[in-house]
């Protein structure tokens, strides 16, 4: 099998020096912004975890983006320092800073809303009481230590693989990036490397259960992301060791409730209840709101129409549906309601629509998923205009990252519309004659 890259959590301290070090070198305060769009990669890590123990913000952003694009919030986040997608050339000097034991910040994502525009989840720095609860909450939930192998199945540009890696390393693990997820190098990487702990979302799973890989070496096989099927989630609970396939509901803005297998299987289809330190309530519209503790406060970066509507006192939603049981359990009745994810990745209508409706032979657009065994959803759009649907296809790839593009786009003489004349995004798959109609 091809070498996969093991990151040792002493030889990761030592470049996470080197890259504090650098920062310091090129000006990089605390509190300042670092801009790295990367690939996972040893260096990745200690550039992150040097900046963070420094108290300067990562933001890390998907090494896909159209160029456009990653100008634009390259733009809106004003970092102090850009490496783009080189984060090893701050390893090159021999000198090293001092580093806080924790990270005193969490990193900056960008986060699609339903305007289309991303928005910026930012938290600042912590002072060190909250920066030490905030990695000990994570430290302590997941149960990292120093035997653990922690294997990486999604992009490090998402919140929730990063996190997971950050944390496997602070508590004296190893990280394995095999690179992007292809199965076949996945089942070589766990039968070789026998790994501890995954993060990964139903998609990852599906594949790993269909090529017959082999799970016994798991303690914790995590996932999020998306809605688990059933039929999926009592296959993989049948197929990894006992005790090991747990669940979490949150966002790249907060985390919101964990569920242990023995919790799934006493109610299938719930997503568990809060984490510690939380609390989960529904307001008059069945929104779910959590009582988060100081350490998991954020706002959206320079939007503070937006965070003032995600906040109430110490409670914030990210506008989910829901209920909470008698027993405190959650269950989700809906995401929001234009949201696609596609293979764990959120993807909103507006943004894909806002990219096809530049071309100049479409009218309009209109994007909704529909129901896909291998990614959840996919991504369907329906247009009025002239243009070829190949030549669209085209146009999308040159400016979407890969999960926003859609599948298939259909030619239609109008769009549904409703009284007001909004779009009826969830009638498309009937009006196509597609799944989930």
């Amino acid at each position: 099998m091809t070498a996969v890259p093991v990151v040792r959590a002493a030889d990761s301290e030592r470049d996470q020096r080197r890259a504090a070090a650098a920062l310091q070198a090129a000006g990089v305060r605390r509190g300042d912004r670092l801009l790295v769009s990367a690939g996972a990669s040893p260096a990745l890590l200690a550039v992150v975890l040097g900046a963070l123990r420094t108290g300067v913000v990562p933001v890390v952003l998907d090494p896909a983006l159209p160029t456009a694009e990653r100008a634009a919030l390259a733009a809106d986040a004003e970092p102090a320092l850009d490496v783009g997608d080189d984060p090893a050339r701050l390893l090159t000097g021999t000198a090293q800073a001092d580093l806080a034991d924790v990270p005193l910040a969490r990193p900056m994502h960008y986060t699609s809303g339903t305007t289309g525009r991303r928005k910026g989840v930012w938290s600042g720095v912590l002072d060190e009481d909250d920066a030490r609860a905030l990695a000990a909450e994570e430290i302590d939930l997941w149960g990292f230590a120093p035997a653990d192998r922690h294997l990486v199945l999604s992009p490090l540009h998402h919140s929730a693989p990063l996190r997971f890696s950050i944390h496997t390393l602070l508590a004296g693990g190893e990280v394995l990036l095999p690179g992007p997820f292809d199965v076949a190098r996945a089942a070589e990487a766990i039968a070789a490397l026998r790994p501890t702990t995954a993060f990964c979302v139903p998609t990852h799973l599906q594949r790993l259960l269909v090529h017959g890989v082999d799970l016994s070496s798991f303690r914790r096989l995590v996932h999020a992301g998306a809605p688990c099927p059933e039929p999926l989630k009592r296959a993989v609970l049948d197929a990894a060791p006992e005790g090991s396939v747990w669940e979490f509901y949150g966002s790249t803005e907060a985390q919101f409730t964990v569920c242990s297998p023995a919790d799934w299987l006493a109610r299938p289809g719930s997503v568990g209840r809060a984490r510690p330190g939380r609390a989960l309530e529904t307001d008059e519209r069945g929104q779910l709101w959590c009582t988060v503790p100081p350490w998991a406060r954020f706002e959206y970066w320079r939007a503070p129409e937006k965070t003032a509507a995600a906040w109430r006192g110490d409670r914030v939603t990210v506008g989910d549906l829901g209920r909470v049981d008698d027993d405190g359990v959650v269950w989700l009745d809906g995401r929001r309601e234009d949201l696609v994810i596609s293979g764990g990745v959120n993807v909103y209508p507006a943004e894909v629509e806002a990219v096809l409706d530049t071309h100049p032979g479409v009218v309009e657009s209109a994007v909704v998923g529909v129901p896909d065994e291998d990614w959840g959803q996919r991504v369907v759009a329906a247009y009025v205009g002239e243009a070829d649907p190949a030549e669209l296809a085209a146009w999308a790839r040159e400016r979407l990252a890969p999960a926003k593009r859609p599948k298939s786009l259909h030619p239609i003489g109008e769009l549904p519309r409703t009284s007001t004349g909004k779009v009826r995004r969830l009638d498309l798959p009937a009006v196509l004659g597609l799944p989930g109609a």
